[in-house]
């Protein structure tokens, strides 16, 4: 390392990459003034050289192997952006072992081995930065790490899959079913072609492991997290929420309460008041609320090259200034000094409390929604509102909508398979919890 320079290597160069390369290059006299070094871009790692590109990579060393370039180059700090598990592991675990500093935009990395990888940084007094692994340019992780630092979080919800989200908007304003929005979202760009991940719910629930980590002191632990995607959404259920004052959203949501810490991903309605209720498109947004500082707003894009490879340099620039302040201080890895980061109950989503909205279709006959109250009566449900529409496909059924009051899930759940054997009921109950979101 020379004085005031700091060397880089640049392993993926996709979307995310790209945008590092130029962002480097066309702020590097603003990078220069704000931070007093600079940053070379010294190597860089990907499948096939001669691959067109966005960014100019002509006169900077060029790998196919990126361990093979770690292991050959001198470099302060590796930029991981293949993504994945695999390949990125080792290759983060390479470079640490050569006392490299990393920084990542891999989710899927920090959320199923990052407690591995926080030990193999410590013994070789290096750091990971991950900023970009959850909301795009929205700098959540520095927020809770630093700015909320002093403070108790009670709940954390947010946004945080444009593609979900993207979805979801273009239902309700266009009118259109899931499977023509989703296949559109894909011609745009804006789904990739094997969308699972995204609309089944785990690339958020990678984040939110990273979240409640962060947020409450827990290890990492994906495996804890409920998970539910948005295929199961219907443009009825979108219309009937909006009729009822709410928004049907993908939330993911970490809470503490007294029996434990509640871990989940899921549709919800939520109220149409509220901030997160009017995050449309492609865009992310988190809420956090906390003892001191109360509830918080963070909203931006969640994604792109550019949005992303902001705070893919904001972490560059952040673990520059302790290599060349020959600083051993660092904020600790998941914001909690490591001995007390603990183990905490995990509450099993038959355990949590909500209410609920409940999408029913009926025989269109007298009596039948007395059958039913009377199921939800024997397992202390009350009701709030019911909306009983008409079916213009179908006379013989009609669907009703009905809005719980507060009830554990497994009461409602218990009531719901009873419901479903009476002769009088059709097909599938559709059930979508209520968050309120309040303070």
């Amino acid at each position: 390392m020379s004085k005031n320079k700091i060397k880089i290597g640049v392993a993926g160069l996709g979307t995310v990459g790209s945008g590092v390369i130029n962002l480097l290059e066309n702020n590097k006299n603003e990078i220069l003034k704000r931070s007093g070094f600079e940053i070379i871009v010294q190597c860089v790692s990907a499948a096939n050289k001669n691959k067109k590109r966005p960014c100019n990579i002509n006169k900077i060393k060029f790998y196919e192997d990126p361990i093979k370039m770690v292991q050959s180059e001198d470099i302060d700090i590796l930029v991981e952006l293949i993504g994945g598990e695999s390949v990125a592991k080792d290759l983060v675990v390479q470079a640490l072992e050569k006392k490299i500093h990393i920084v990542t935009a891999n989710k899927a990395l920090i959320a199923l081995h990052g407690n591995e990888l926080s030990k193999i940084c410590k013994n070789n007094k290096c750091d990971i930065a991950y900023e970009a692994s959850v909301a795009g340019a929205v700098p959540i992780i520095k927020v809770i790490r630093e700015s909320l630092n002093s403070n108790q979080i009670h709940w954390v919800a947010g946004i945080i899959n444009g593609t979900t989200n993207y979805i979801l908007t273009e239902m309700l304003k266009l009118k259109k079913d899931f499977g023509k929005v989703l296949k559109e979202a894909k011609d745009l760009g804006y789904a990739e072609s094997d969308p699972t991940f995204d609309i089944g719910g785990i690339d958020a629930a990678h984040k939110l492991t990273i979240l409640s980590s962060i947020c409450f002191g827990i290890p990492l632990n994906f495996k804890s997290i409920y998970i539910e995607g948005i295929d199961n959404i219907e443009l009825d259920d979108l219309n009937y929420a909006k009729e009822l004052g709410y928004v049907i959203k993908h939330l993911a949501i970490g809470r503490k309460n007294s029996l434990g810490i509640e871990l989940r991903v899921h549709p919800c309605l939520i109220p149409n008041s509220r901030l997160l209720a009017n995050v449309d498109g492609v865009r992310n947004a988190v809420v956090i609320s906390s003892d001191a500082a109360g509830p918080t707003l963070y909203y931006g894009n969640g994604a792109g090259s550019y949005a992303t490879a902001s705070s893919v340099v904001s972490d560059i620039i952040d673990i520059s200034r302790k290599i060349l302040s020959s600083s051993n201080r660092s904020i600790p890895f998941l914001s909690y000094q490591d001995k007390e980061l603990k183990n905490k109950s995990i509450l099993n989503i038959n355990e949590i409390e909500s209410r609920y909205y409940l999408r029913i279709r009926v025989a269109n006959k007298p009596g039948v929604l007395a059958g039913i109250t009377k199921i939800f009566g024997s397992k202390s449900i009350s009701i709030e509102s019911i909306l009983q529409k008409e079916d213009l496909v179908n006379d013989k059924y009609v669907p009703i909508v009905l809005v719980t009051h507060k009830v554990v899930e497994k009461n409602i759940i218990d009531a719901l398979q009873n419901i479903e054997k009476l002769d009088v009921v059709k097909g599938k109950i559709i059930k979508i919890r209520i968050e309120e979101l309040d303070s």
